[in-house]
């Protein structure tokens, strides 16, 4: 079995090995080692270590039948080997690691809740607590009472017991396997089987801020991030908080409040605006029946648009044929492709859709509707006017 050194000292960062096995797998080298400092990847929970061996970056490390499996691009001659891991990927996971434990343990004596997930990842992580709700006040209560006990630095100790100890430890959880029980205990607070890398007294973590919360499957996912990743989470709020208030001419702890104002104005002079649109479109609708065509008795509007979006052209088609004895031909230009609208008022017997079909392959287009009113696109807009006036041509001929 390979000796473990990342177990009992996690904080070592640079230390020799020897290789007792390597393949070349896919252009890749497996090695292993007769003792490694680098922690492997596991299905969950805390991520691998990364560093190099001689130099060499290691890609991957895995564990496979009670052996550490590290991954290389490039091939290593020597029997002895120099690992070194990176320093501060192994405290950030450390110092995560950790806050974990603390996290769910004042959970679980808070609200006597179990930790029935954990996620550490790149940026966050997350836990998931058989908790059905969380207000504001219960998660101001939970990060009080974890970041009080990190401010009391008790020392964390780790130990292995056998299956037969385990009934005199106040255990959180139960462990996954029957013997070689390693046990991480936060000073007589927490006693948790697990095989990571934590800190060795409670105060490295530095602090612990939960930084969003929500219901997952019937439980509450808890996301949260510790010591440097806790700085650097501040320190761009931060900097966006100071940006906003130098934007606003407010105090930072006024931004709130200024946003809030600025959106509800937002949202009032939105609606005006849609009032204001929506009585523009109706004169356009006019001014266009004003200037149709007229064909026995038959009102057409005939119209190509540039620069508006098809909903507001839609909009104008519904309002033209909502009068009696109009029919409308309407085109947009956007882009790369074109817009064909065709409709009728309701006492107009003329099917407009058959029309449509008949007109829609000049534009290479498709589209769909009834016959009262139908629409569809297409990518030849050269032909938009002939495809127009070929179903002008069509509704004279059948009106």
């Amino acid at each position: 079995m390979i000796e473990k050194v990342y177990i009992e000292n996690p904080y070592l960062r640079e230390f020799t090995a020897k290789v007792i096995k390597k393949e070349r797998i896919n252009n890749e080298y497996y090695i292993t080692l007769n003792r490694t400092i680098f922690y492997p990847h596991m299905s969950g929970g805390q991520p691998r270590d990364k560093g190099t061996m001689n130099d060499i970056e290691v890609k991957n490390v895995f564990e496979e039948n009670g052996k550490i499996v590290h991954v290389l691009n490039d091939n290593i001659d020597s029997k002895n080997v120099n690992l070194s891991i990176d320093w501060e990927t192994r405290f950030d996971h450390m110092q995560q690691h950790t806050g974990q434990h603390l996290l769910s343990a004042v959970i679980y004596k808070l609200y006597n809740a179990d930790t029935v997930g954990f996620h550490l990842g790149s940026k966050y992580v997350y836990i998931d607590v058989t908790i059905p709700r969380l207000t504001h006040h219960d998660i101001e209560r939970i990060e009080k009472f974890a970041n009080k006990i990190i401010y009391s630095n008790f020392n964390i100790k780790a130990y292995t017991v056998g299956k037969s100890d385990l009934a005199r430890l106040p255990l959180r959880k139960q462990p996954t396997v029957d013997s070689n029980i390693r046990i991480v205990e936060i000073d007589n607070i927490d006693f948790s089987p697990c095989a990571g890398t934590h800190c060795r007294n409670i105060g490295e973590i530095g602090i612990l801020k939960i930084r969003k919360w929500e219901k997952y499957k019937g439980n509450t996912r808890i996301e949260f991030v510790c010591g440097n990743r806790a700085l650097k989470d501040y320190t761009w709020k931060n900097n966006y908080i100071n940006d906003i208030s130098s934007l606003l001419s407010l105090k930072d702890n006024d931004t709130y409040k200024g946003v809030e104002k600025l959106l509800e104005e937002n949202i009032s002079l939105q609606k005006d605006l849609s009032s204001l649109k929506e009585e523009l479109l109706v004169y356009k609708s006019k001014e266009l029946l004003y200037n149709c065509i007229k064909f026995n008795e038959i009102k057409i509007v005939k119209k190509i648009f540039e620069n508006n979006n098809l909903k507001d052209i839609r909009y104008i088609a519904s309002n033209i044929i909502s009068n009696t004895n109009t029919t409308c031909i309407l085109g947009l230009v956007e882009n790369d492709r074109c817009q064909l609208i065709l409709g009728r008022s309701e006492n107009i017997d003329l099917d407009m859709k058959e029309i449509f079909d008949s007109v829609i392959d000049l534009i290479s287009g498709r589209g769909g509707g009834n016959s009262q009113l139908v629409q569809g696109g297409g990518s030849n807009i050269k032909e938009l006017s002939f495809c127009m006036d070929t179903a002008l041509n069509l509704i004279k001929s059948k009106l």
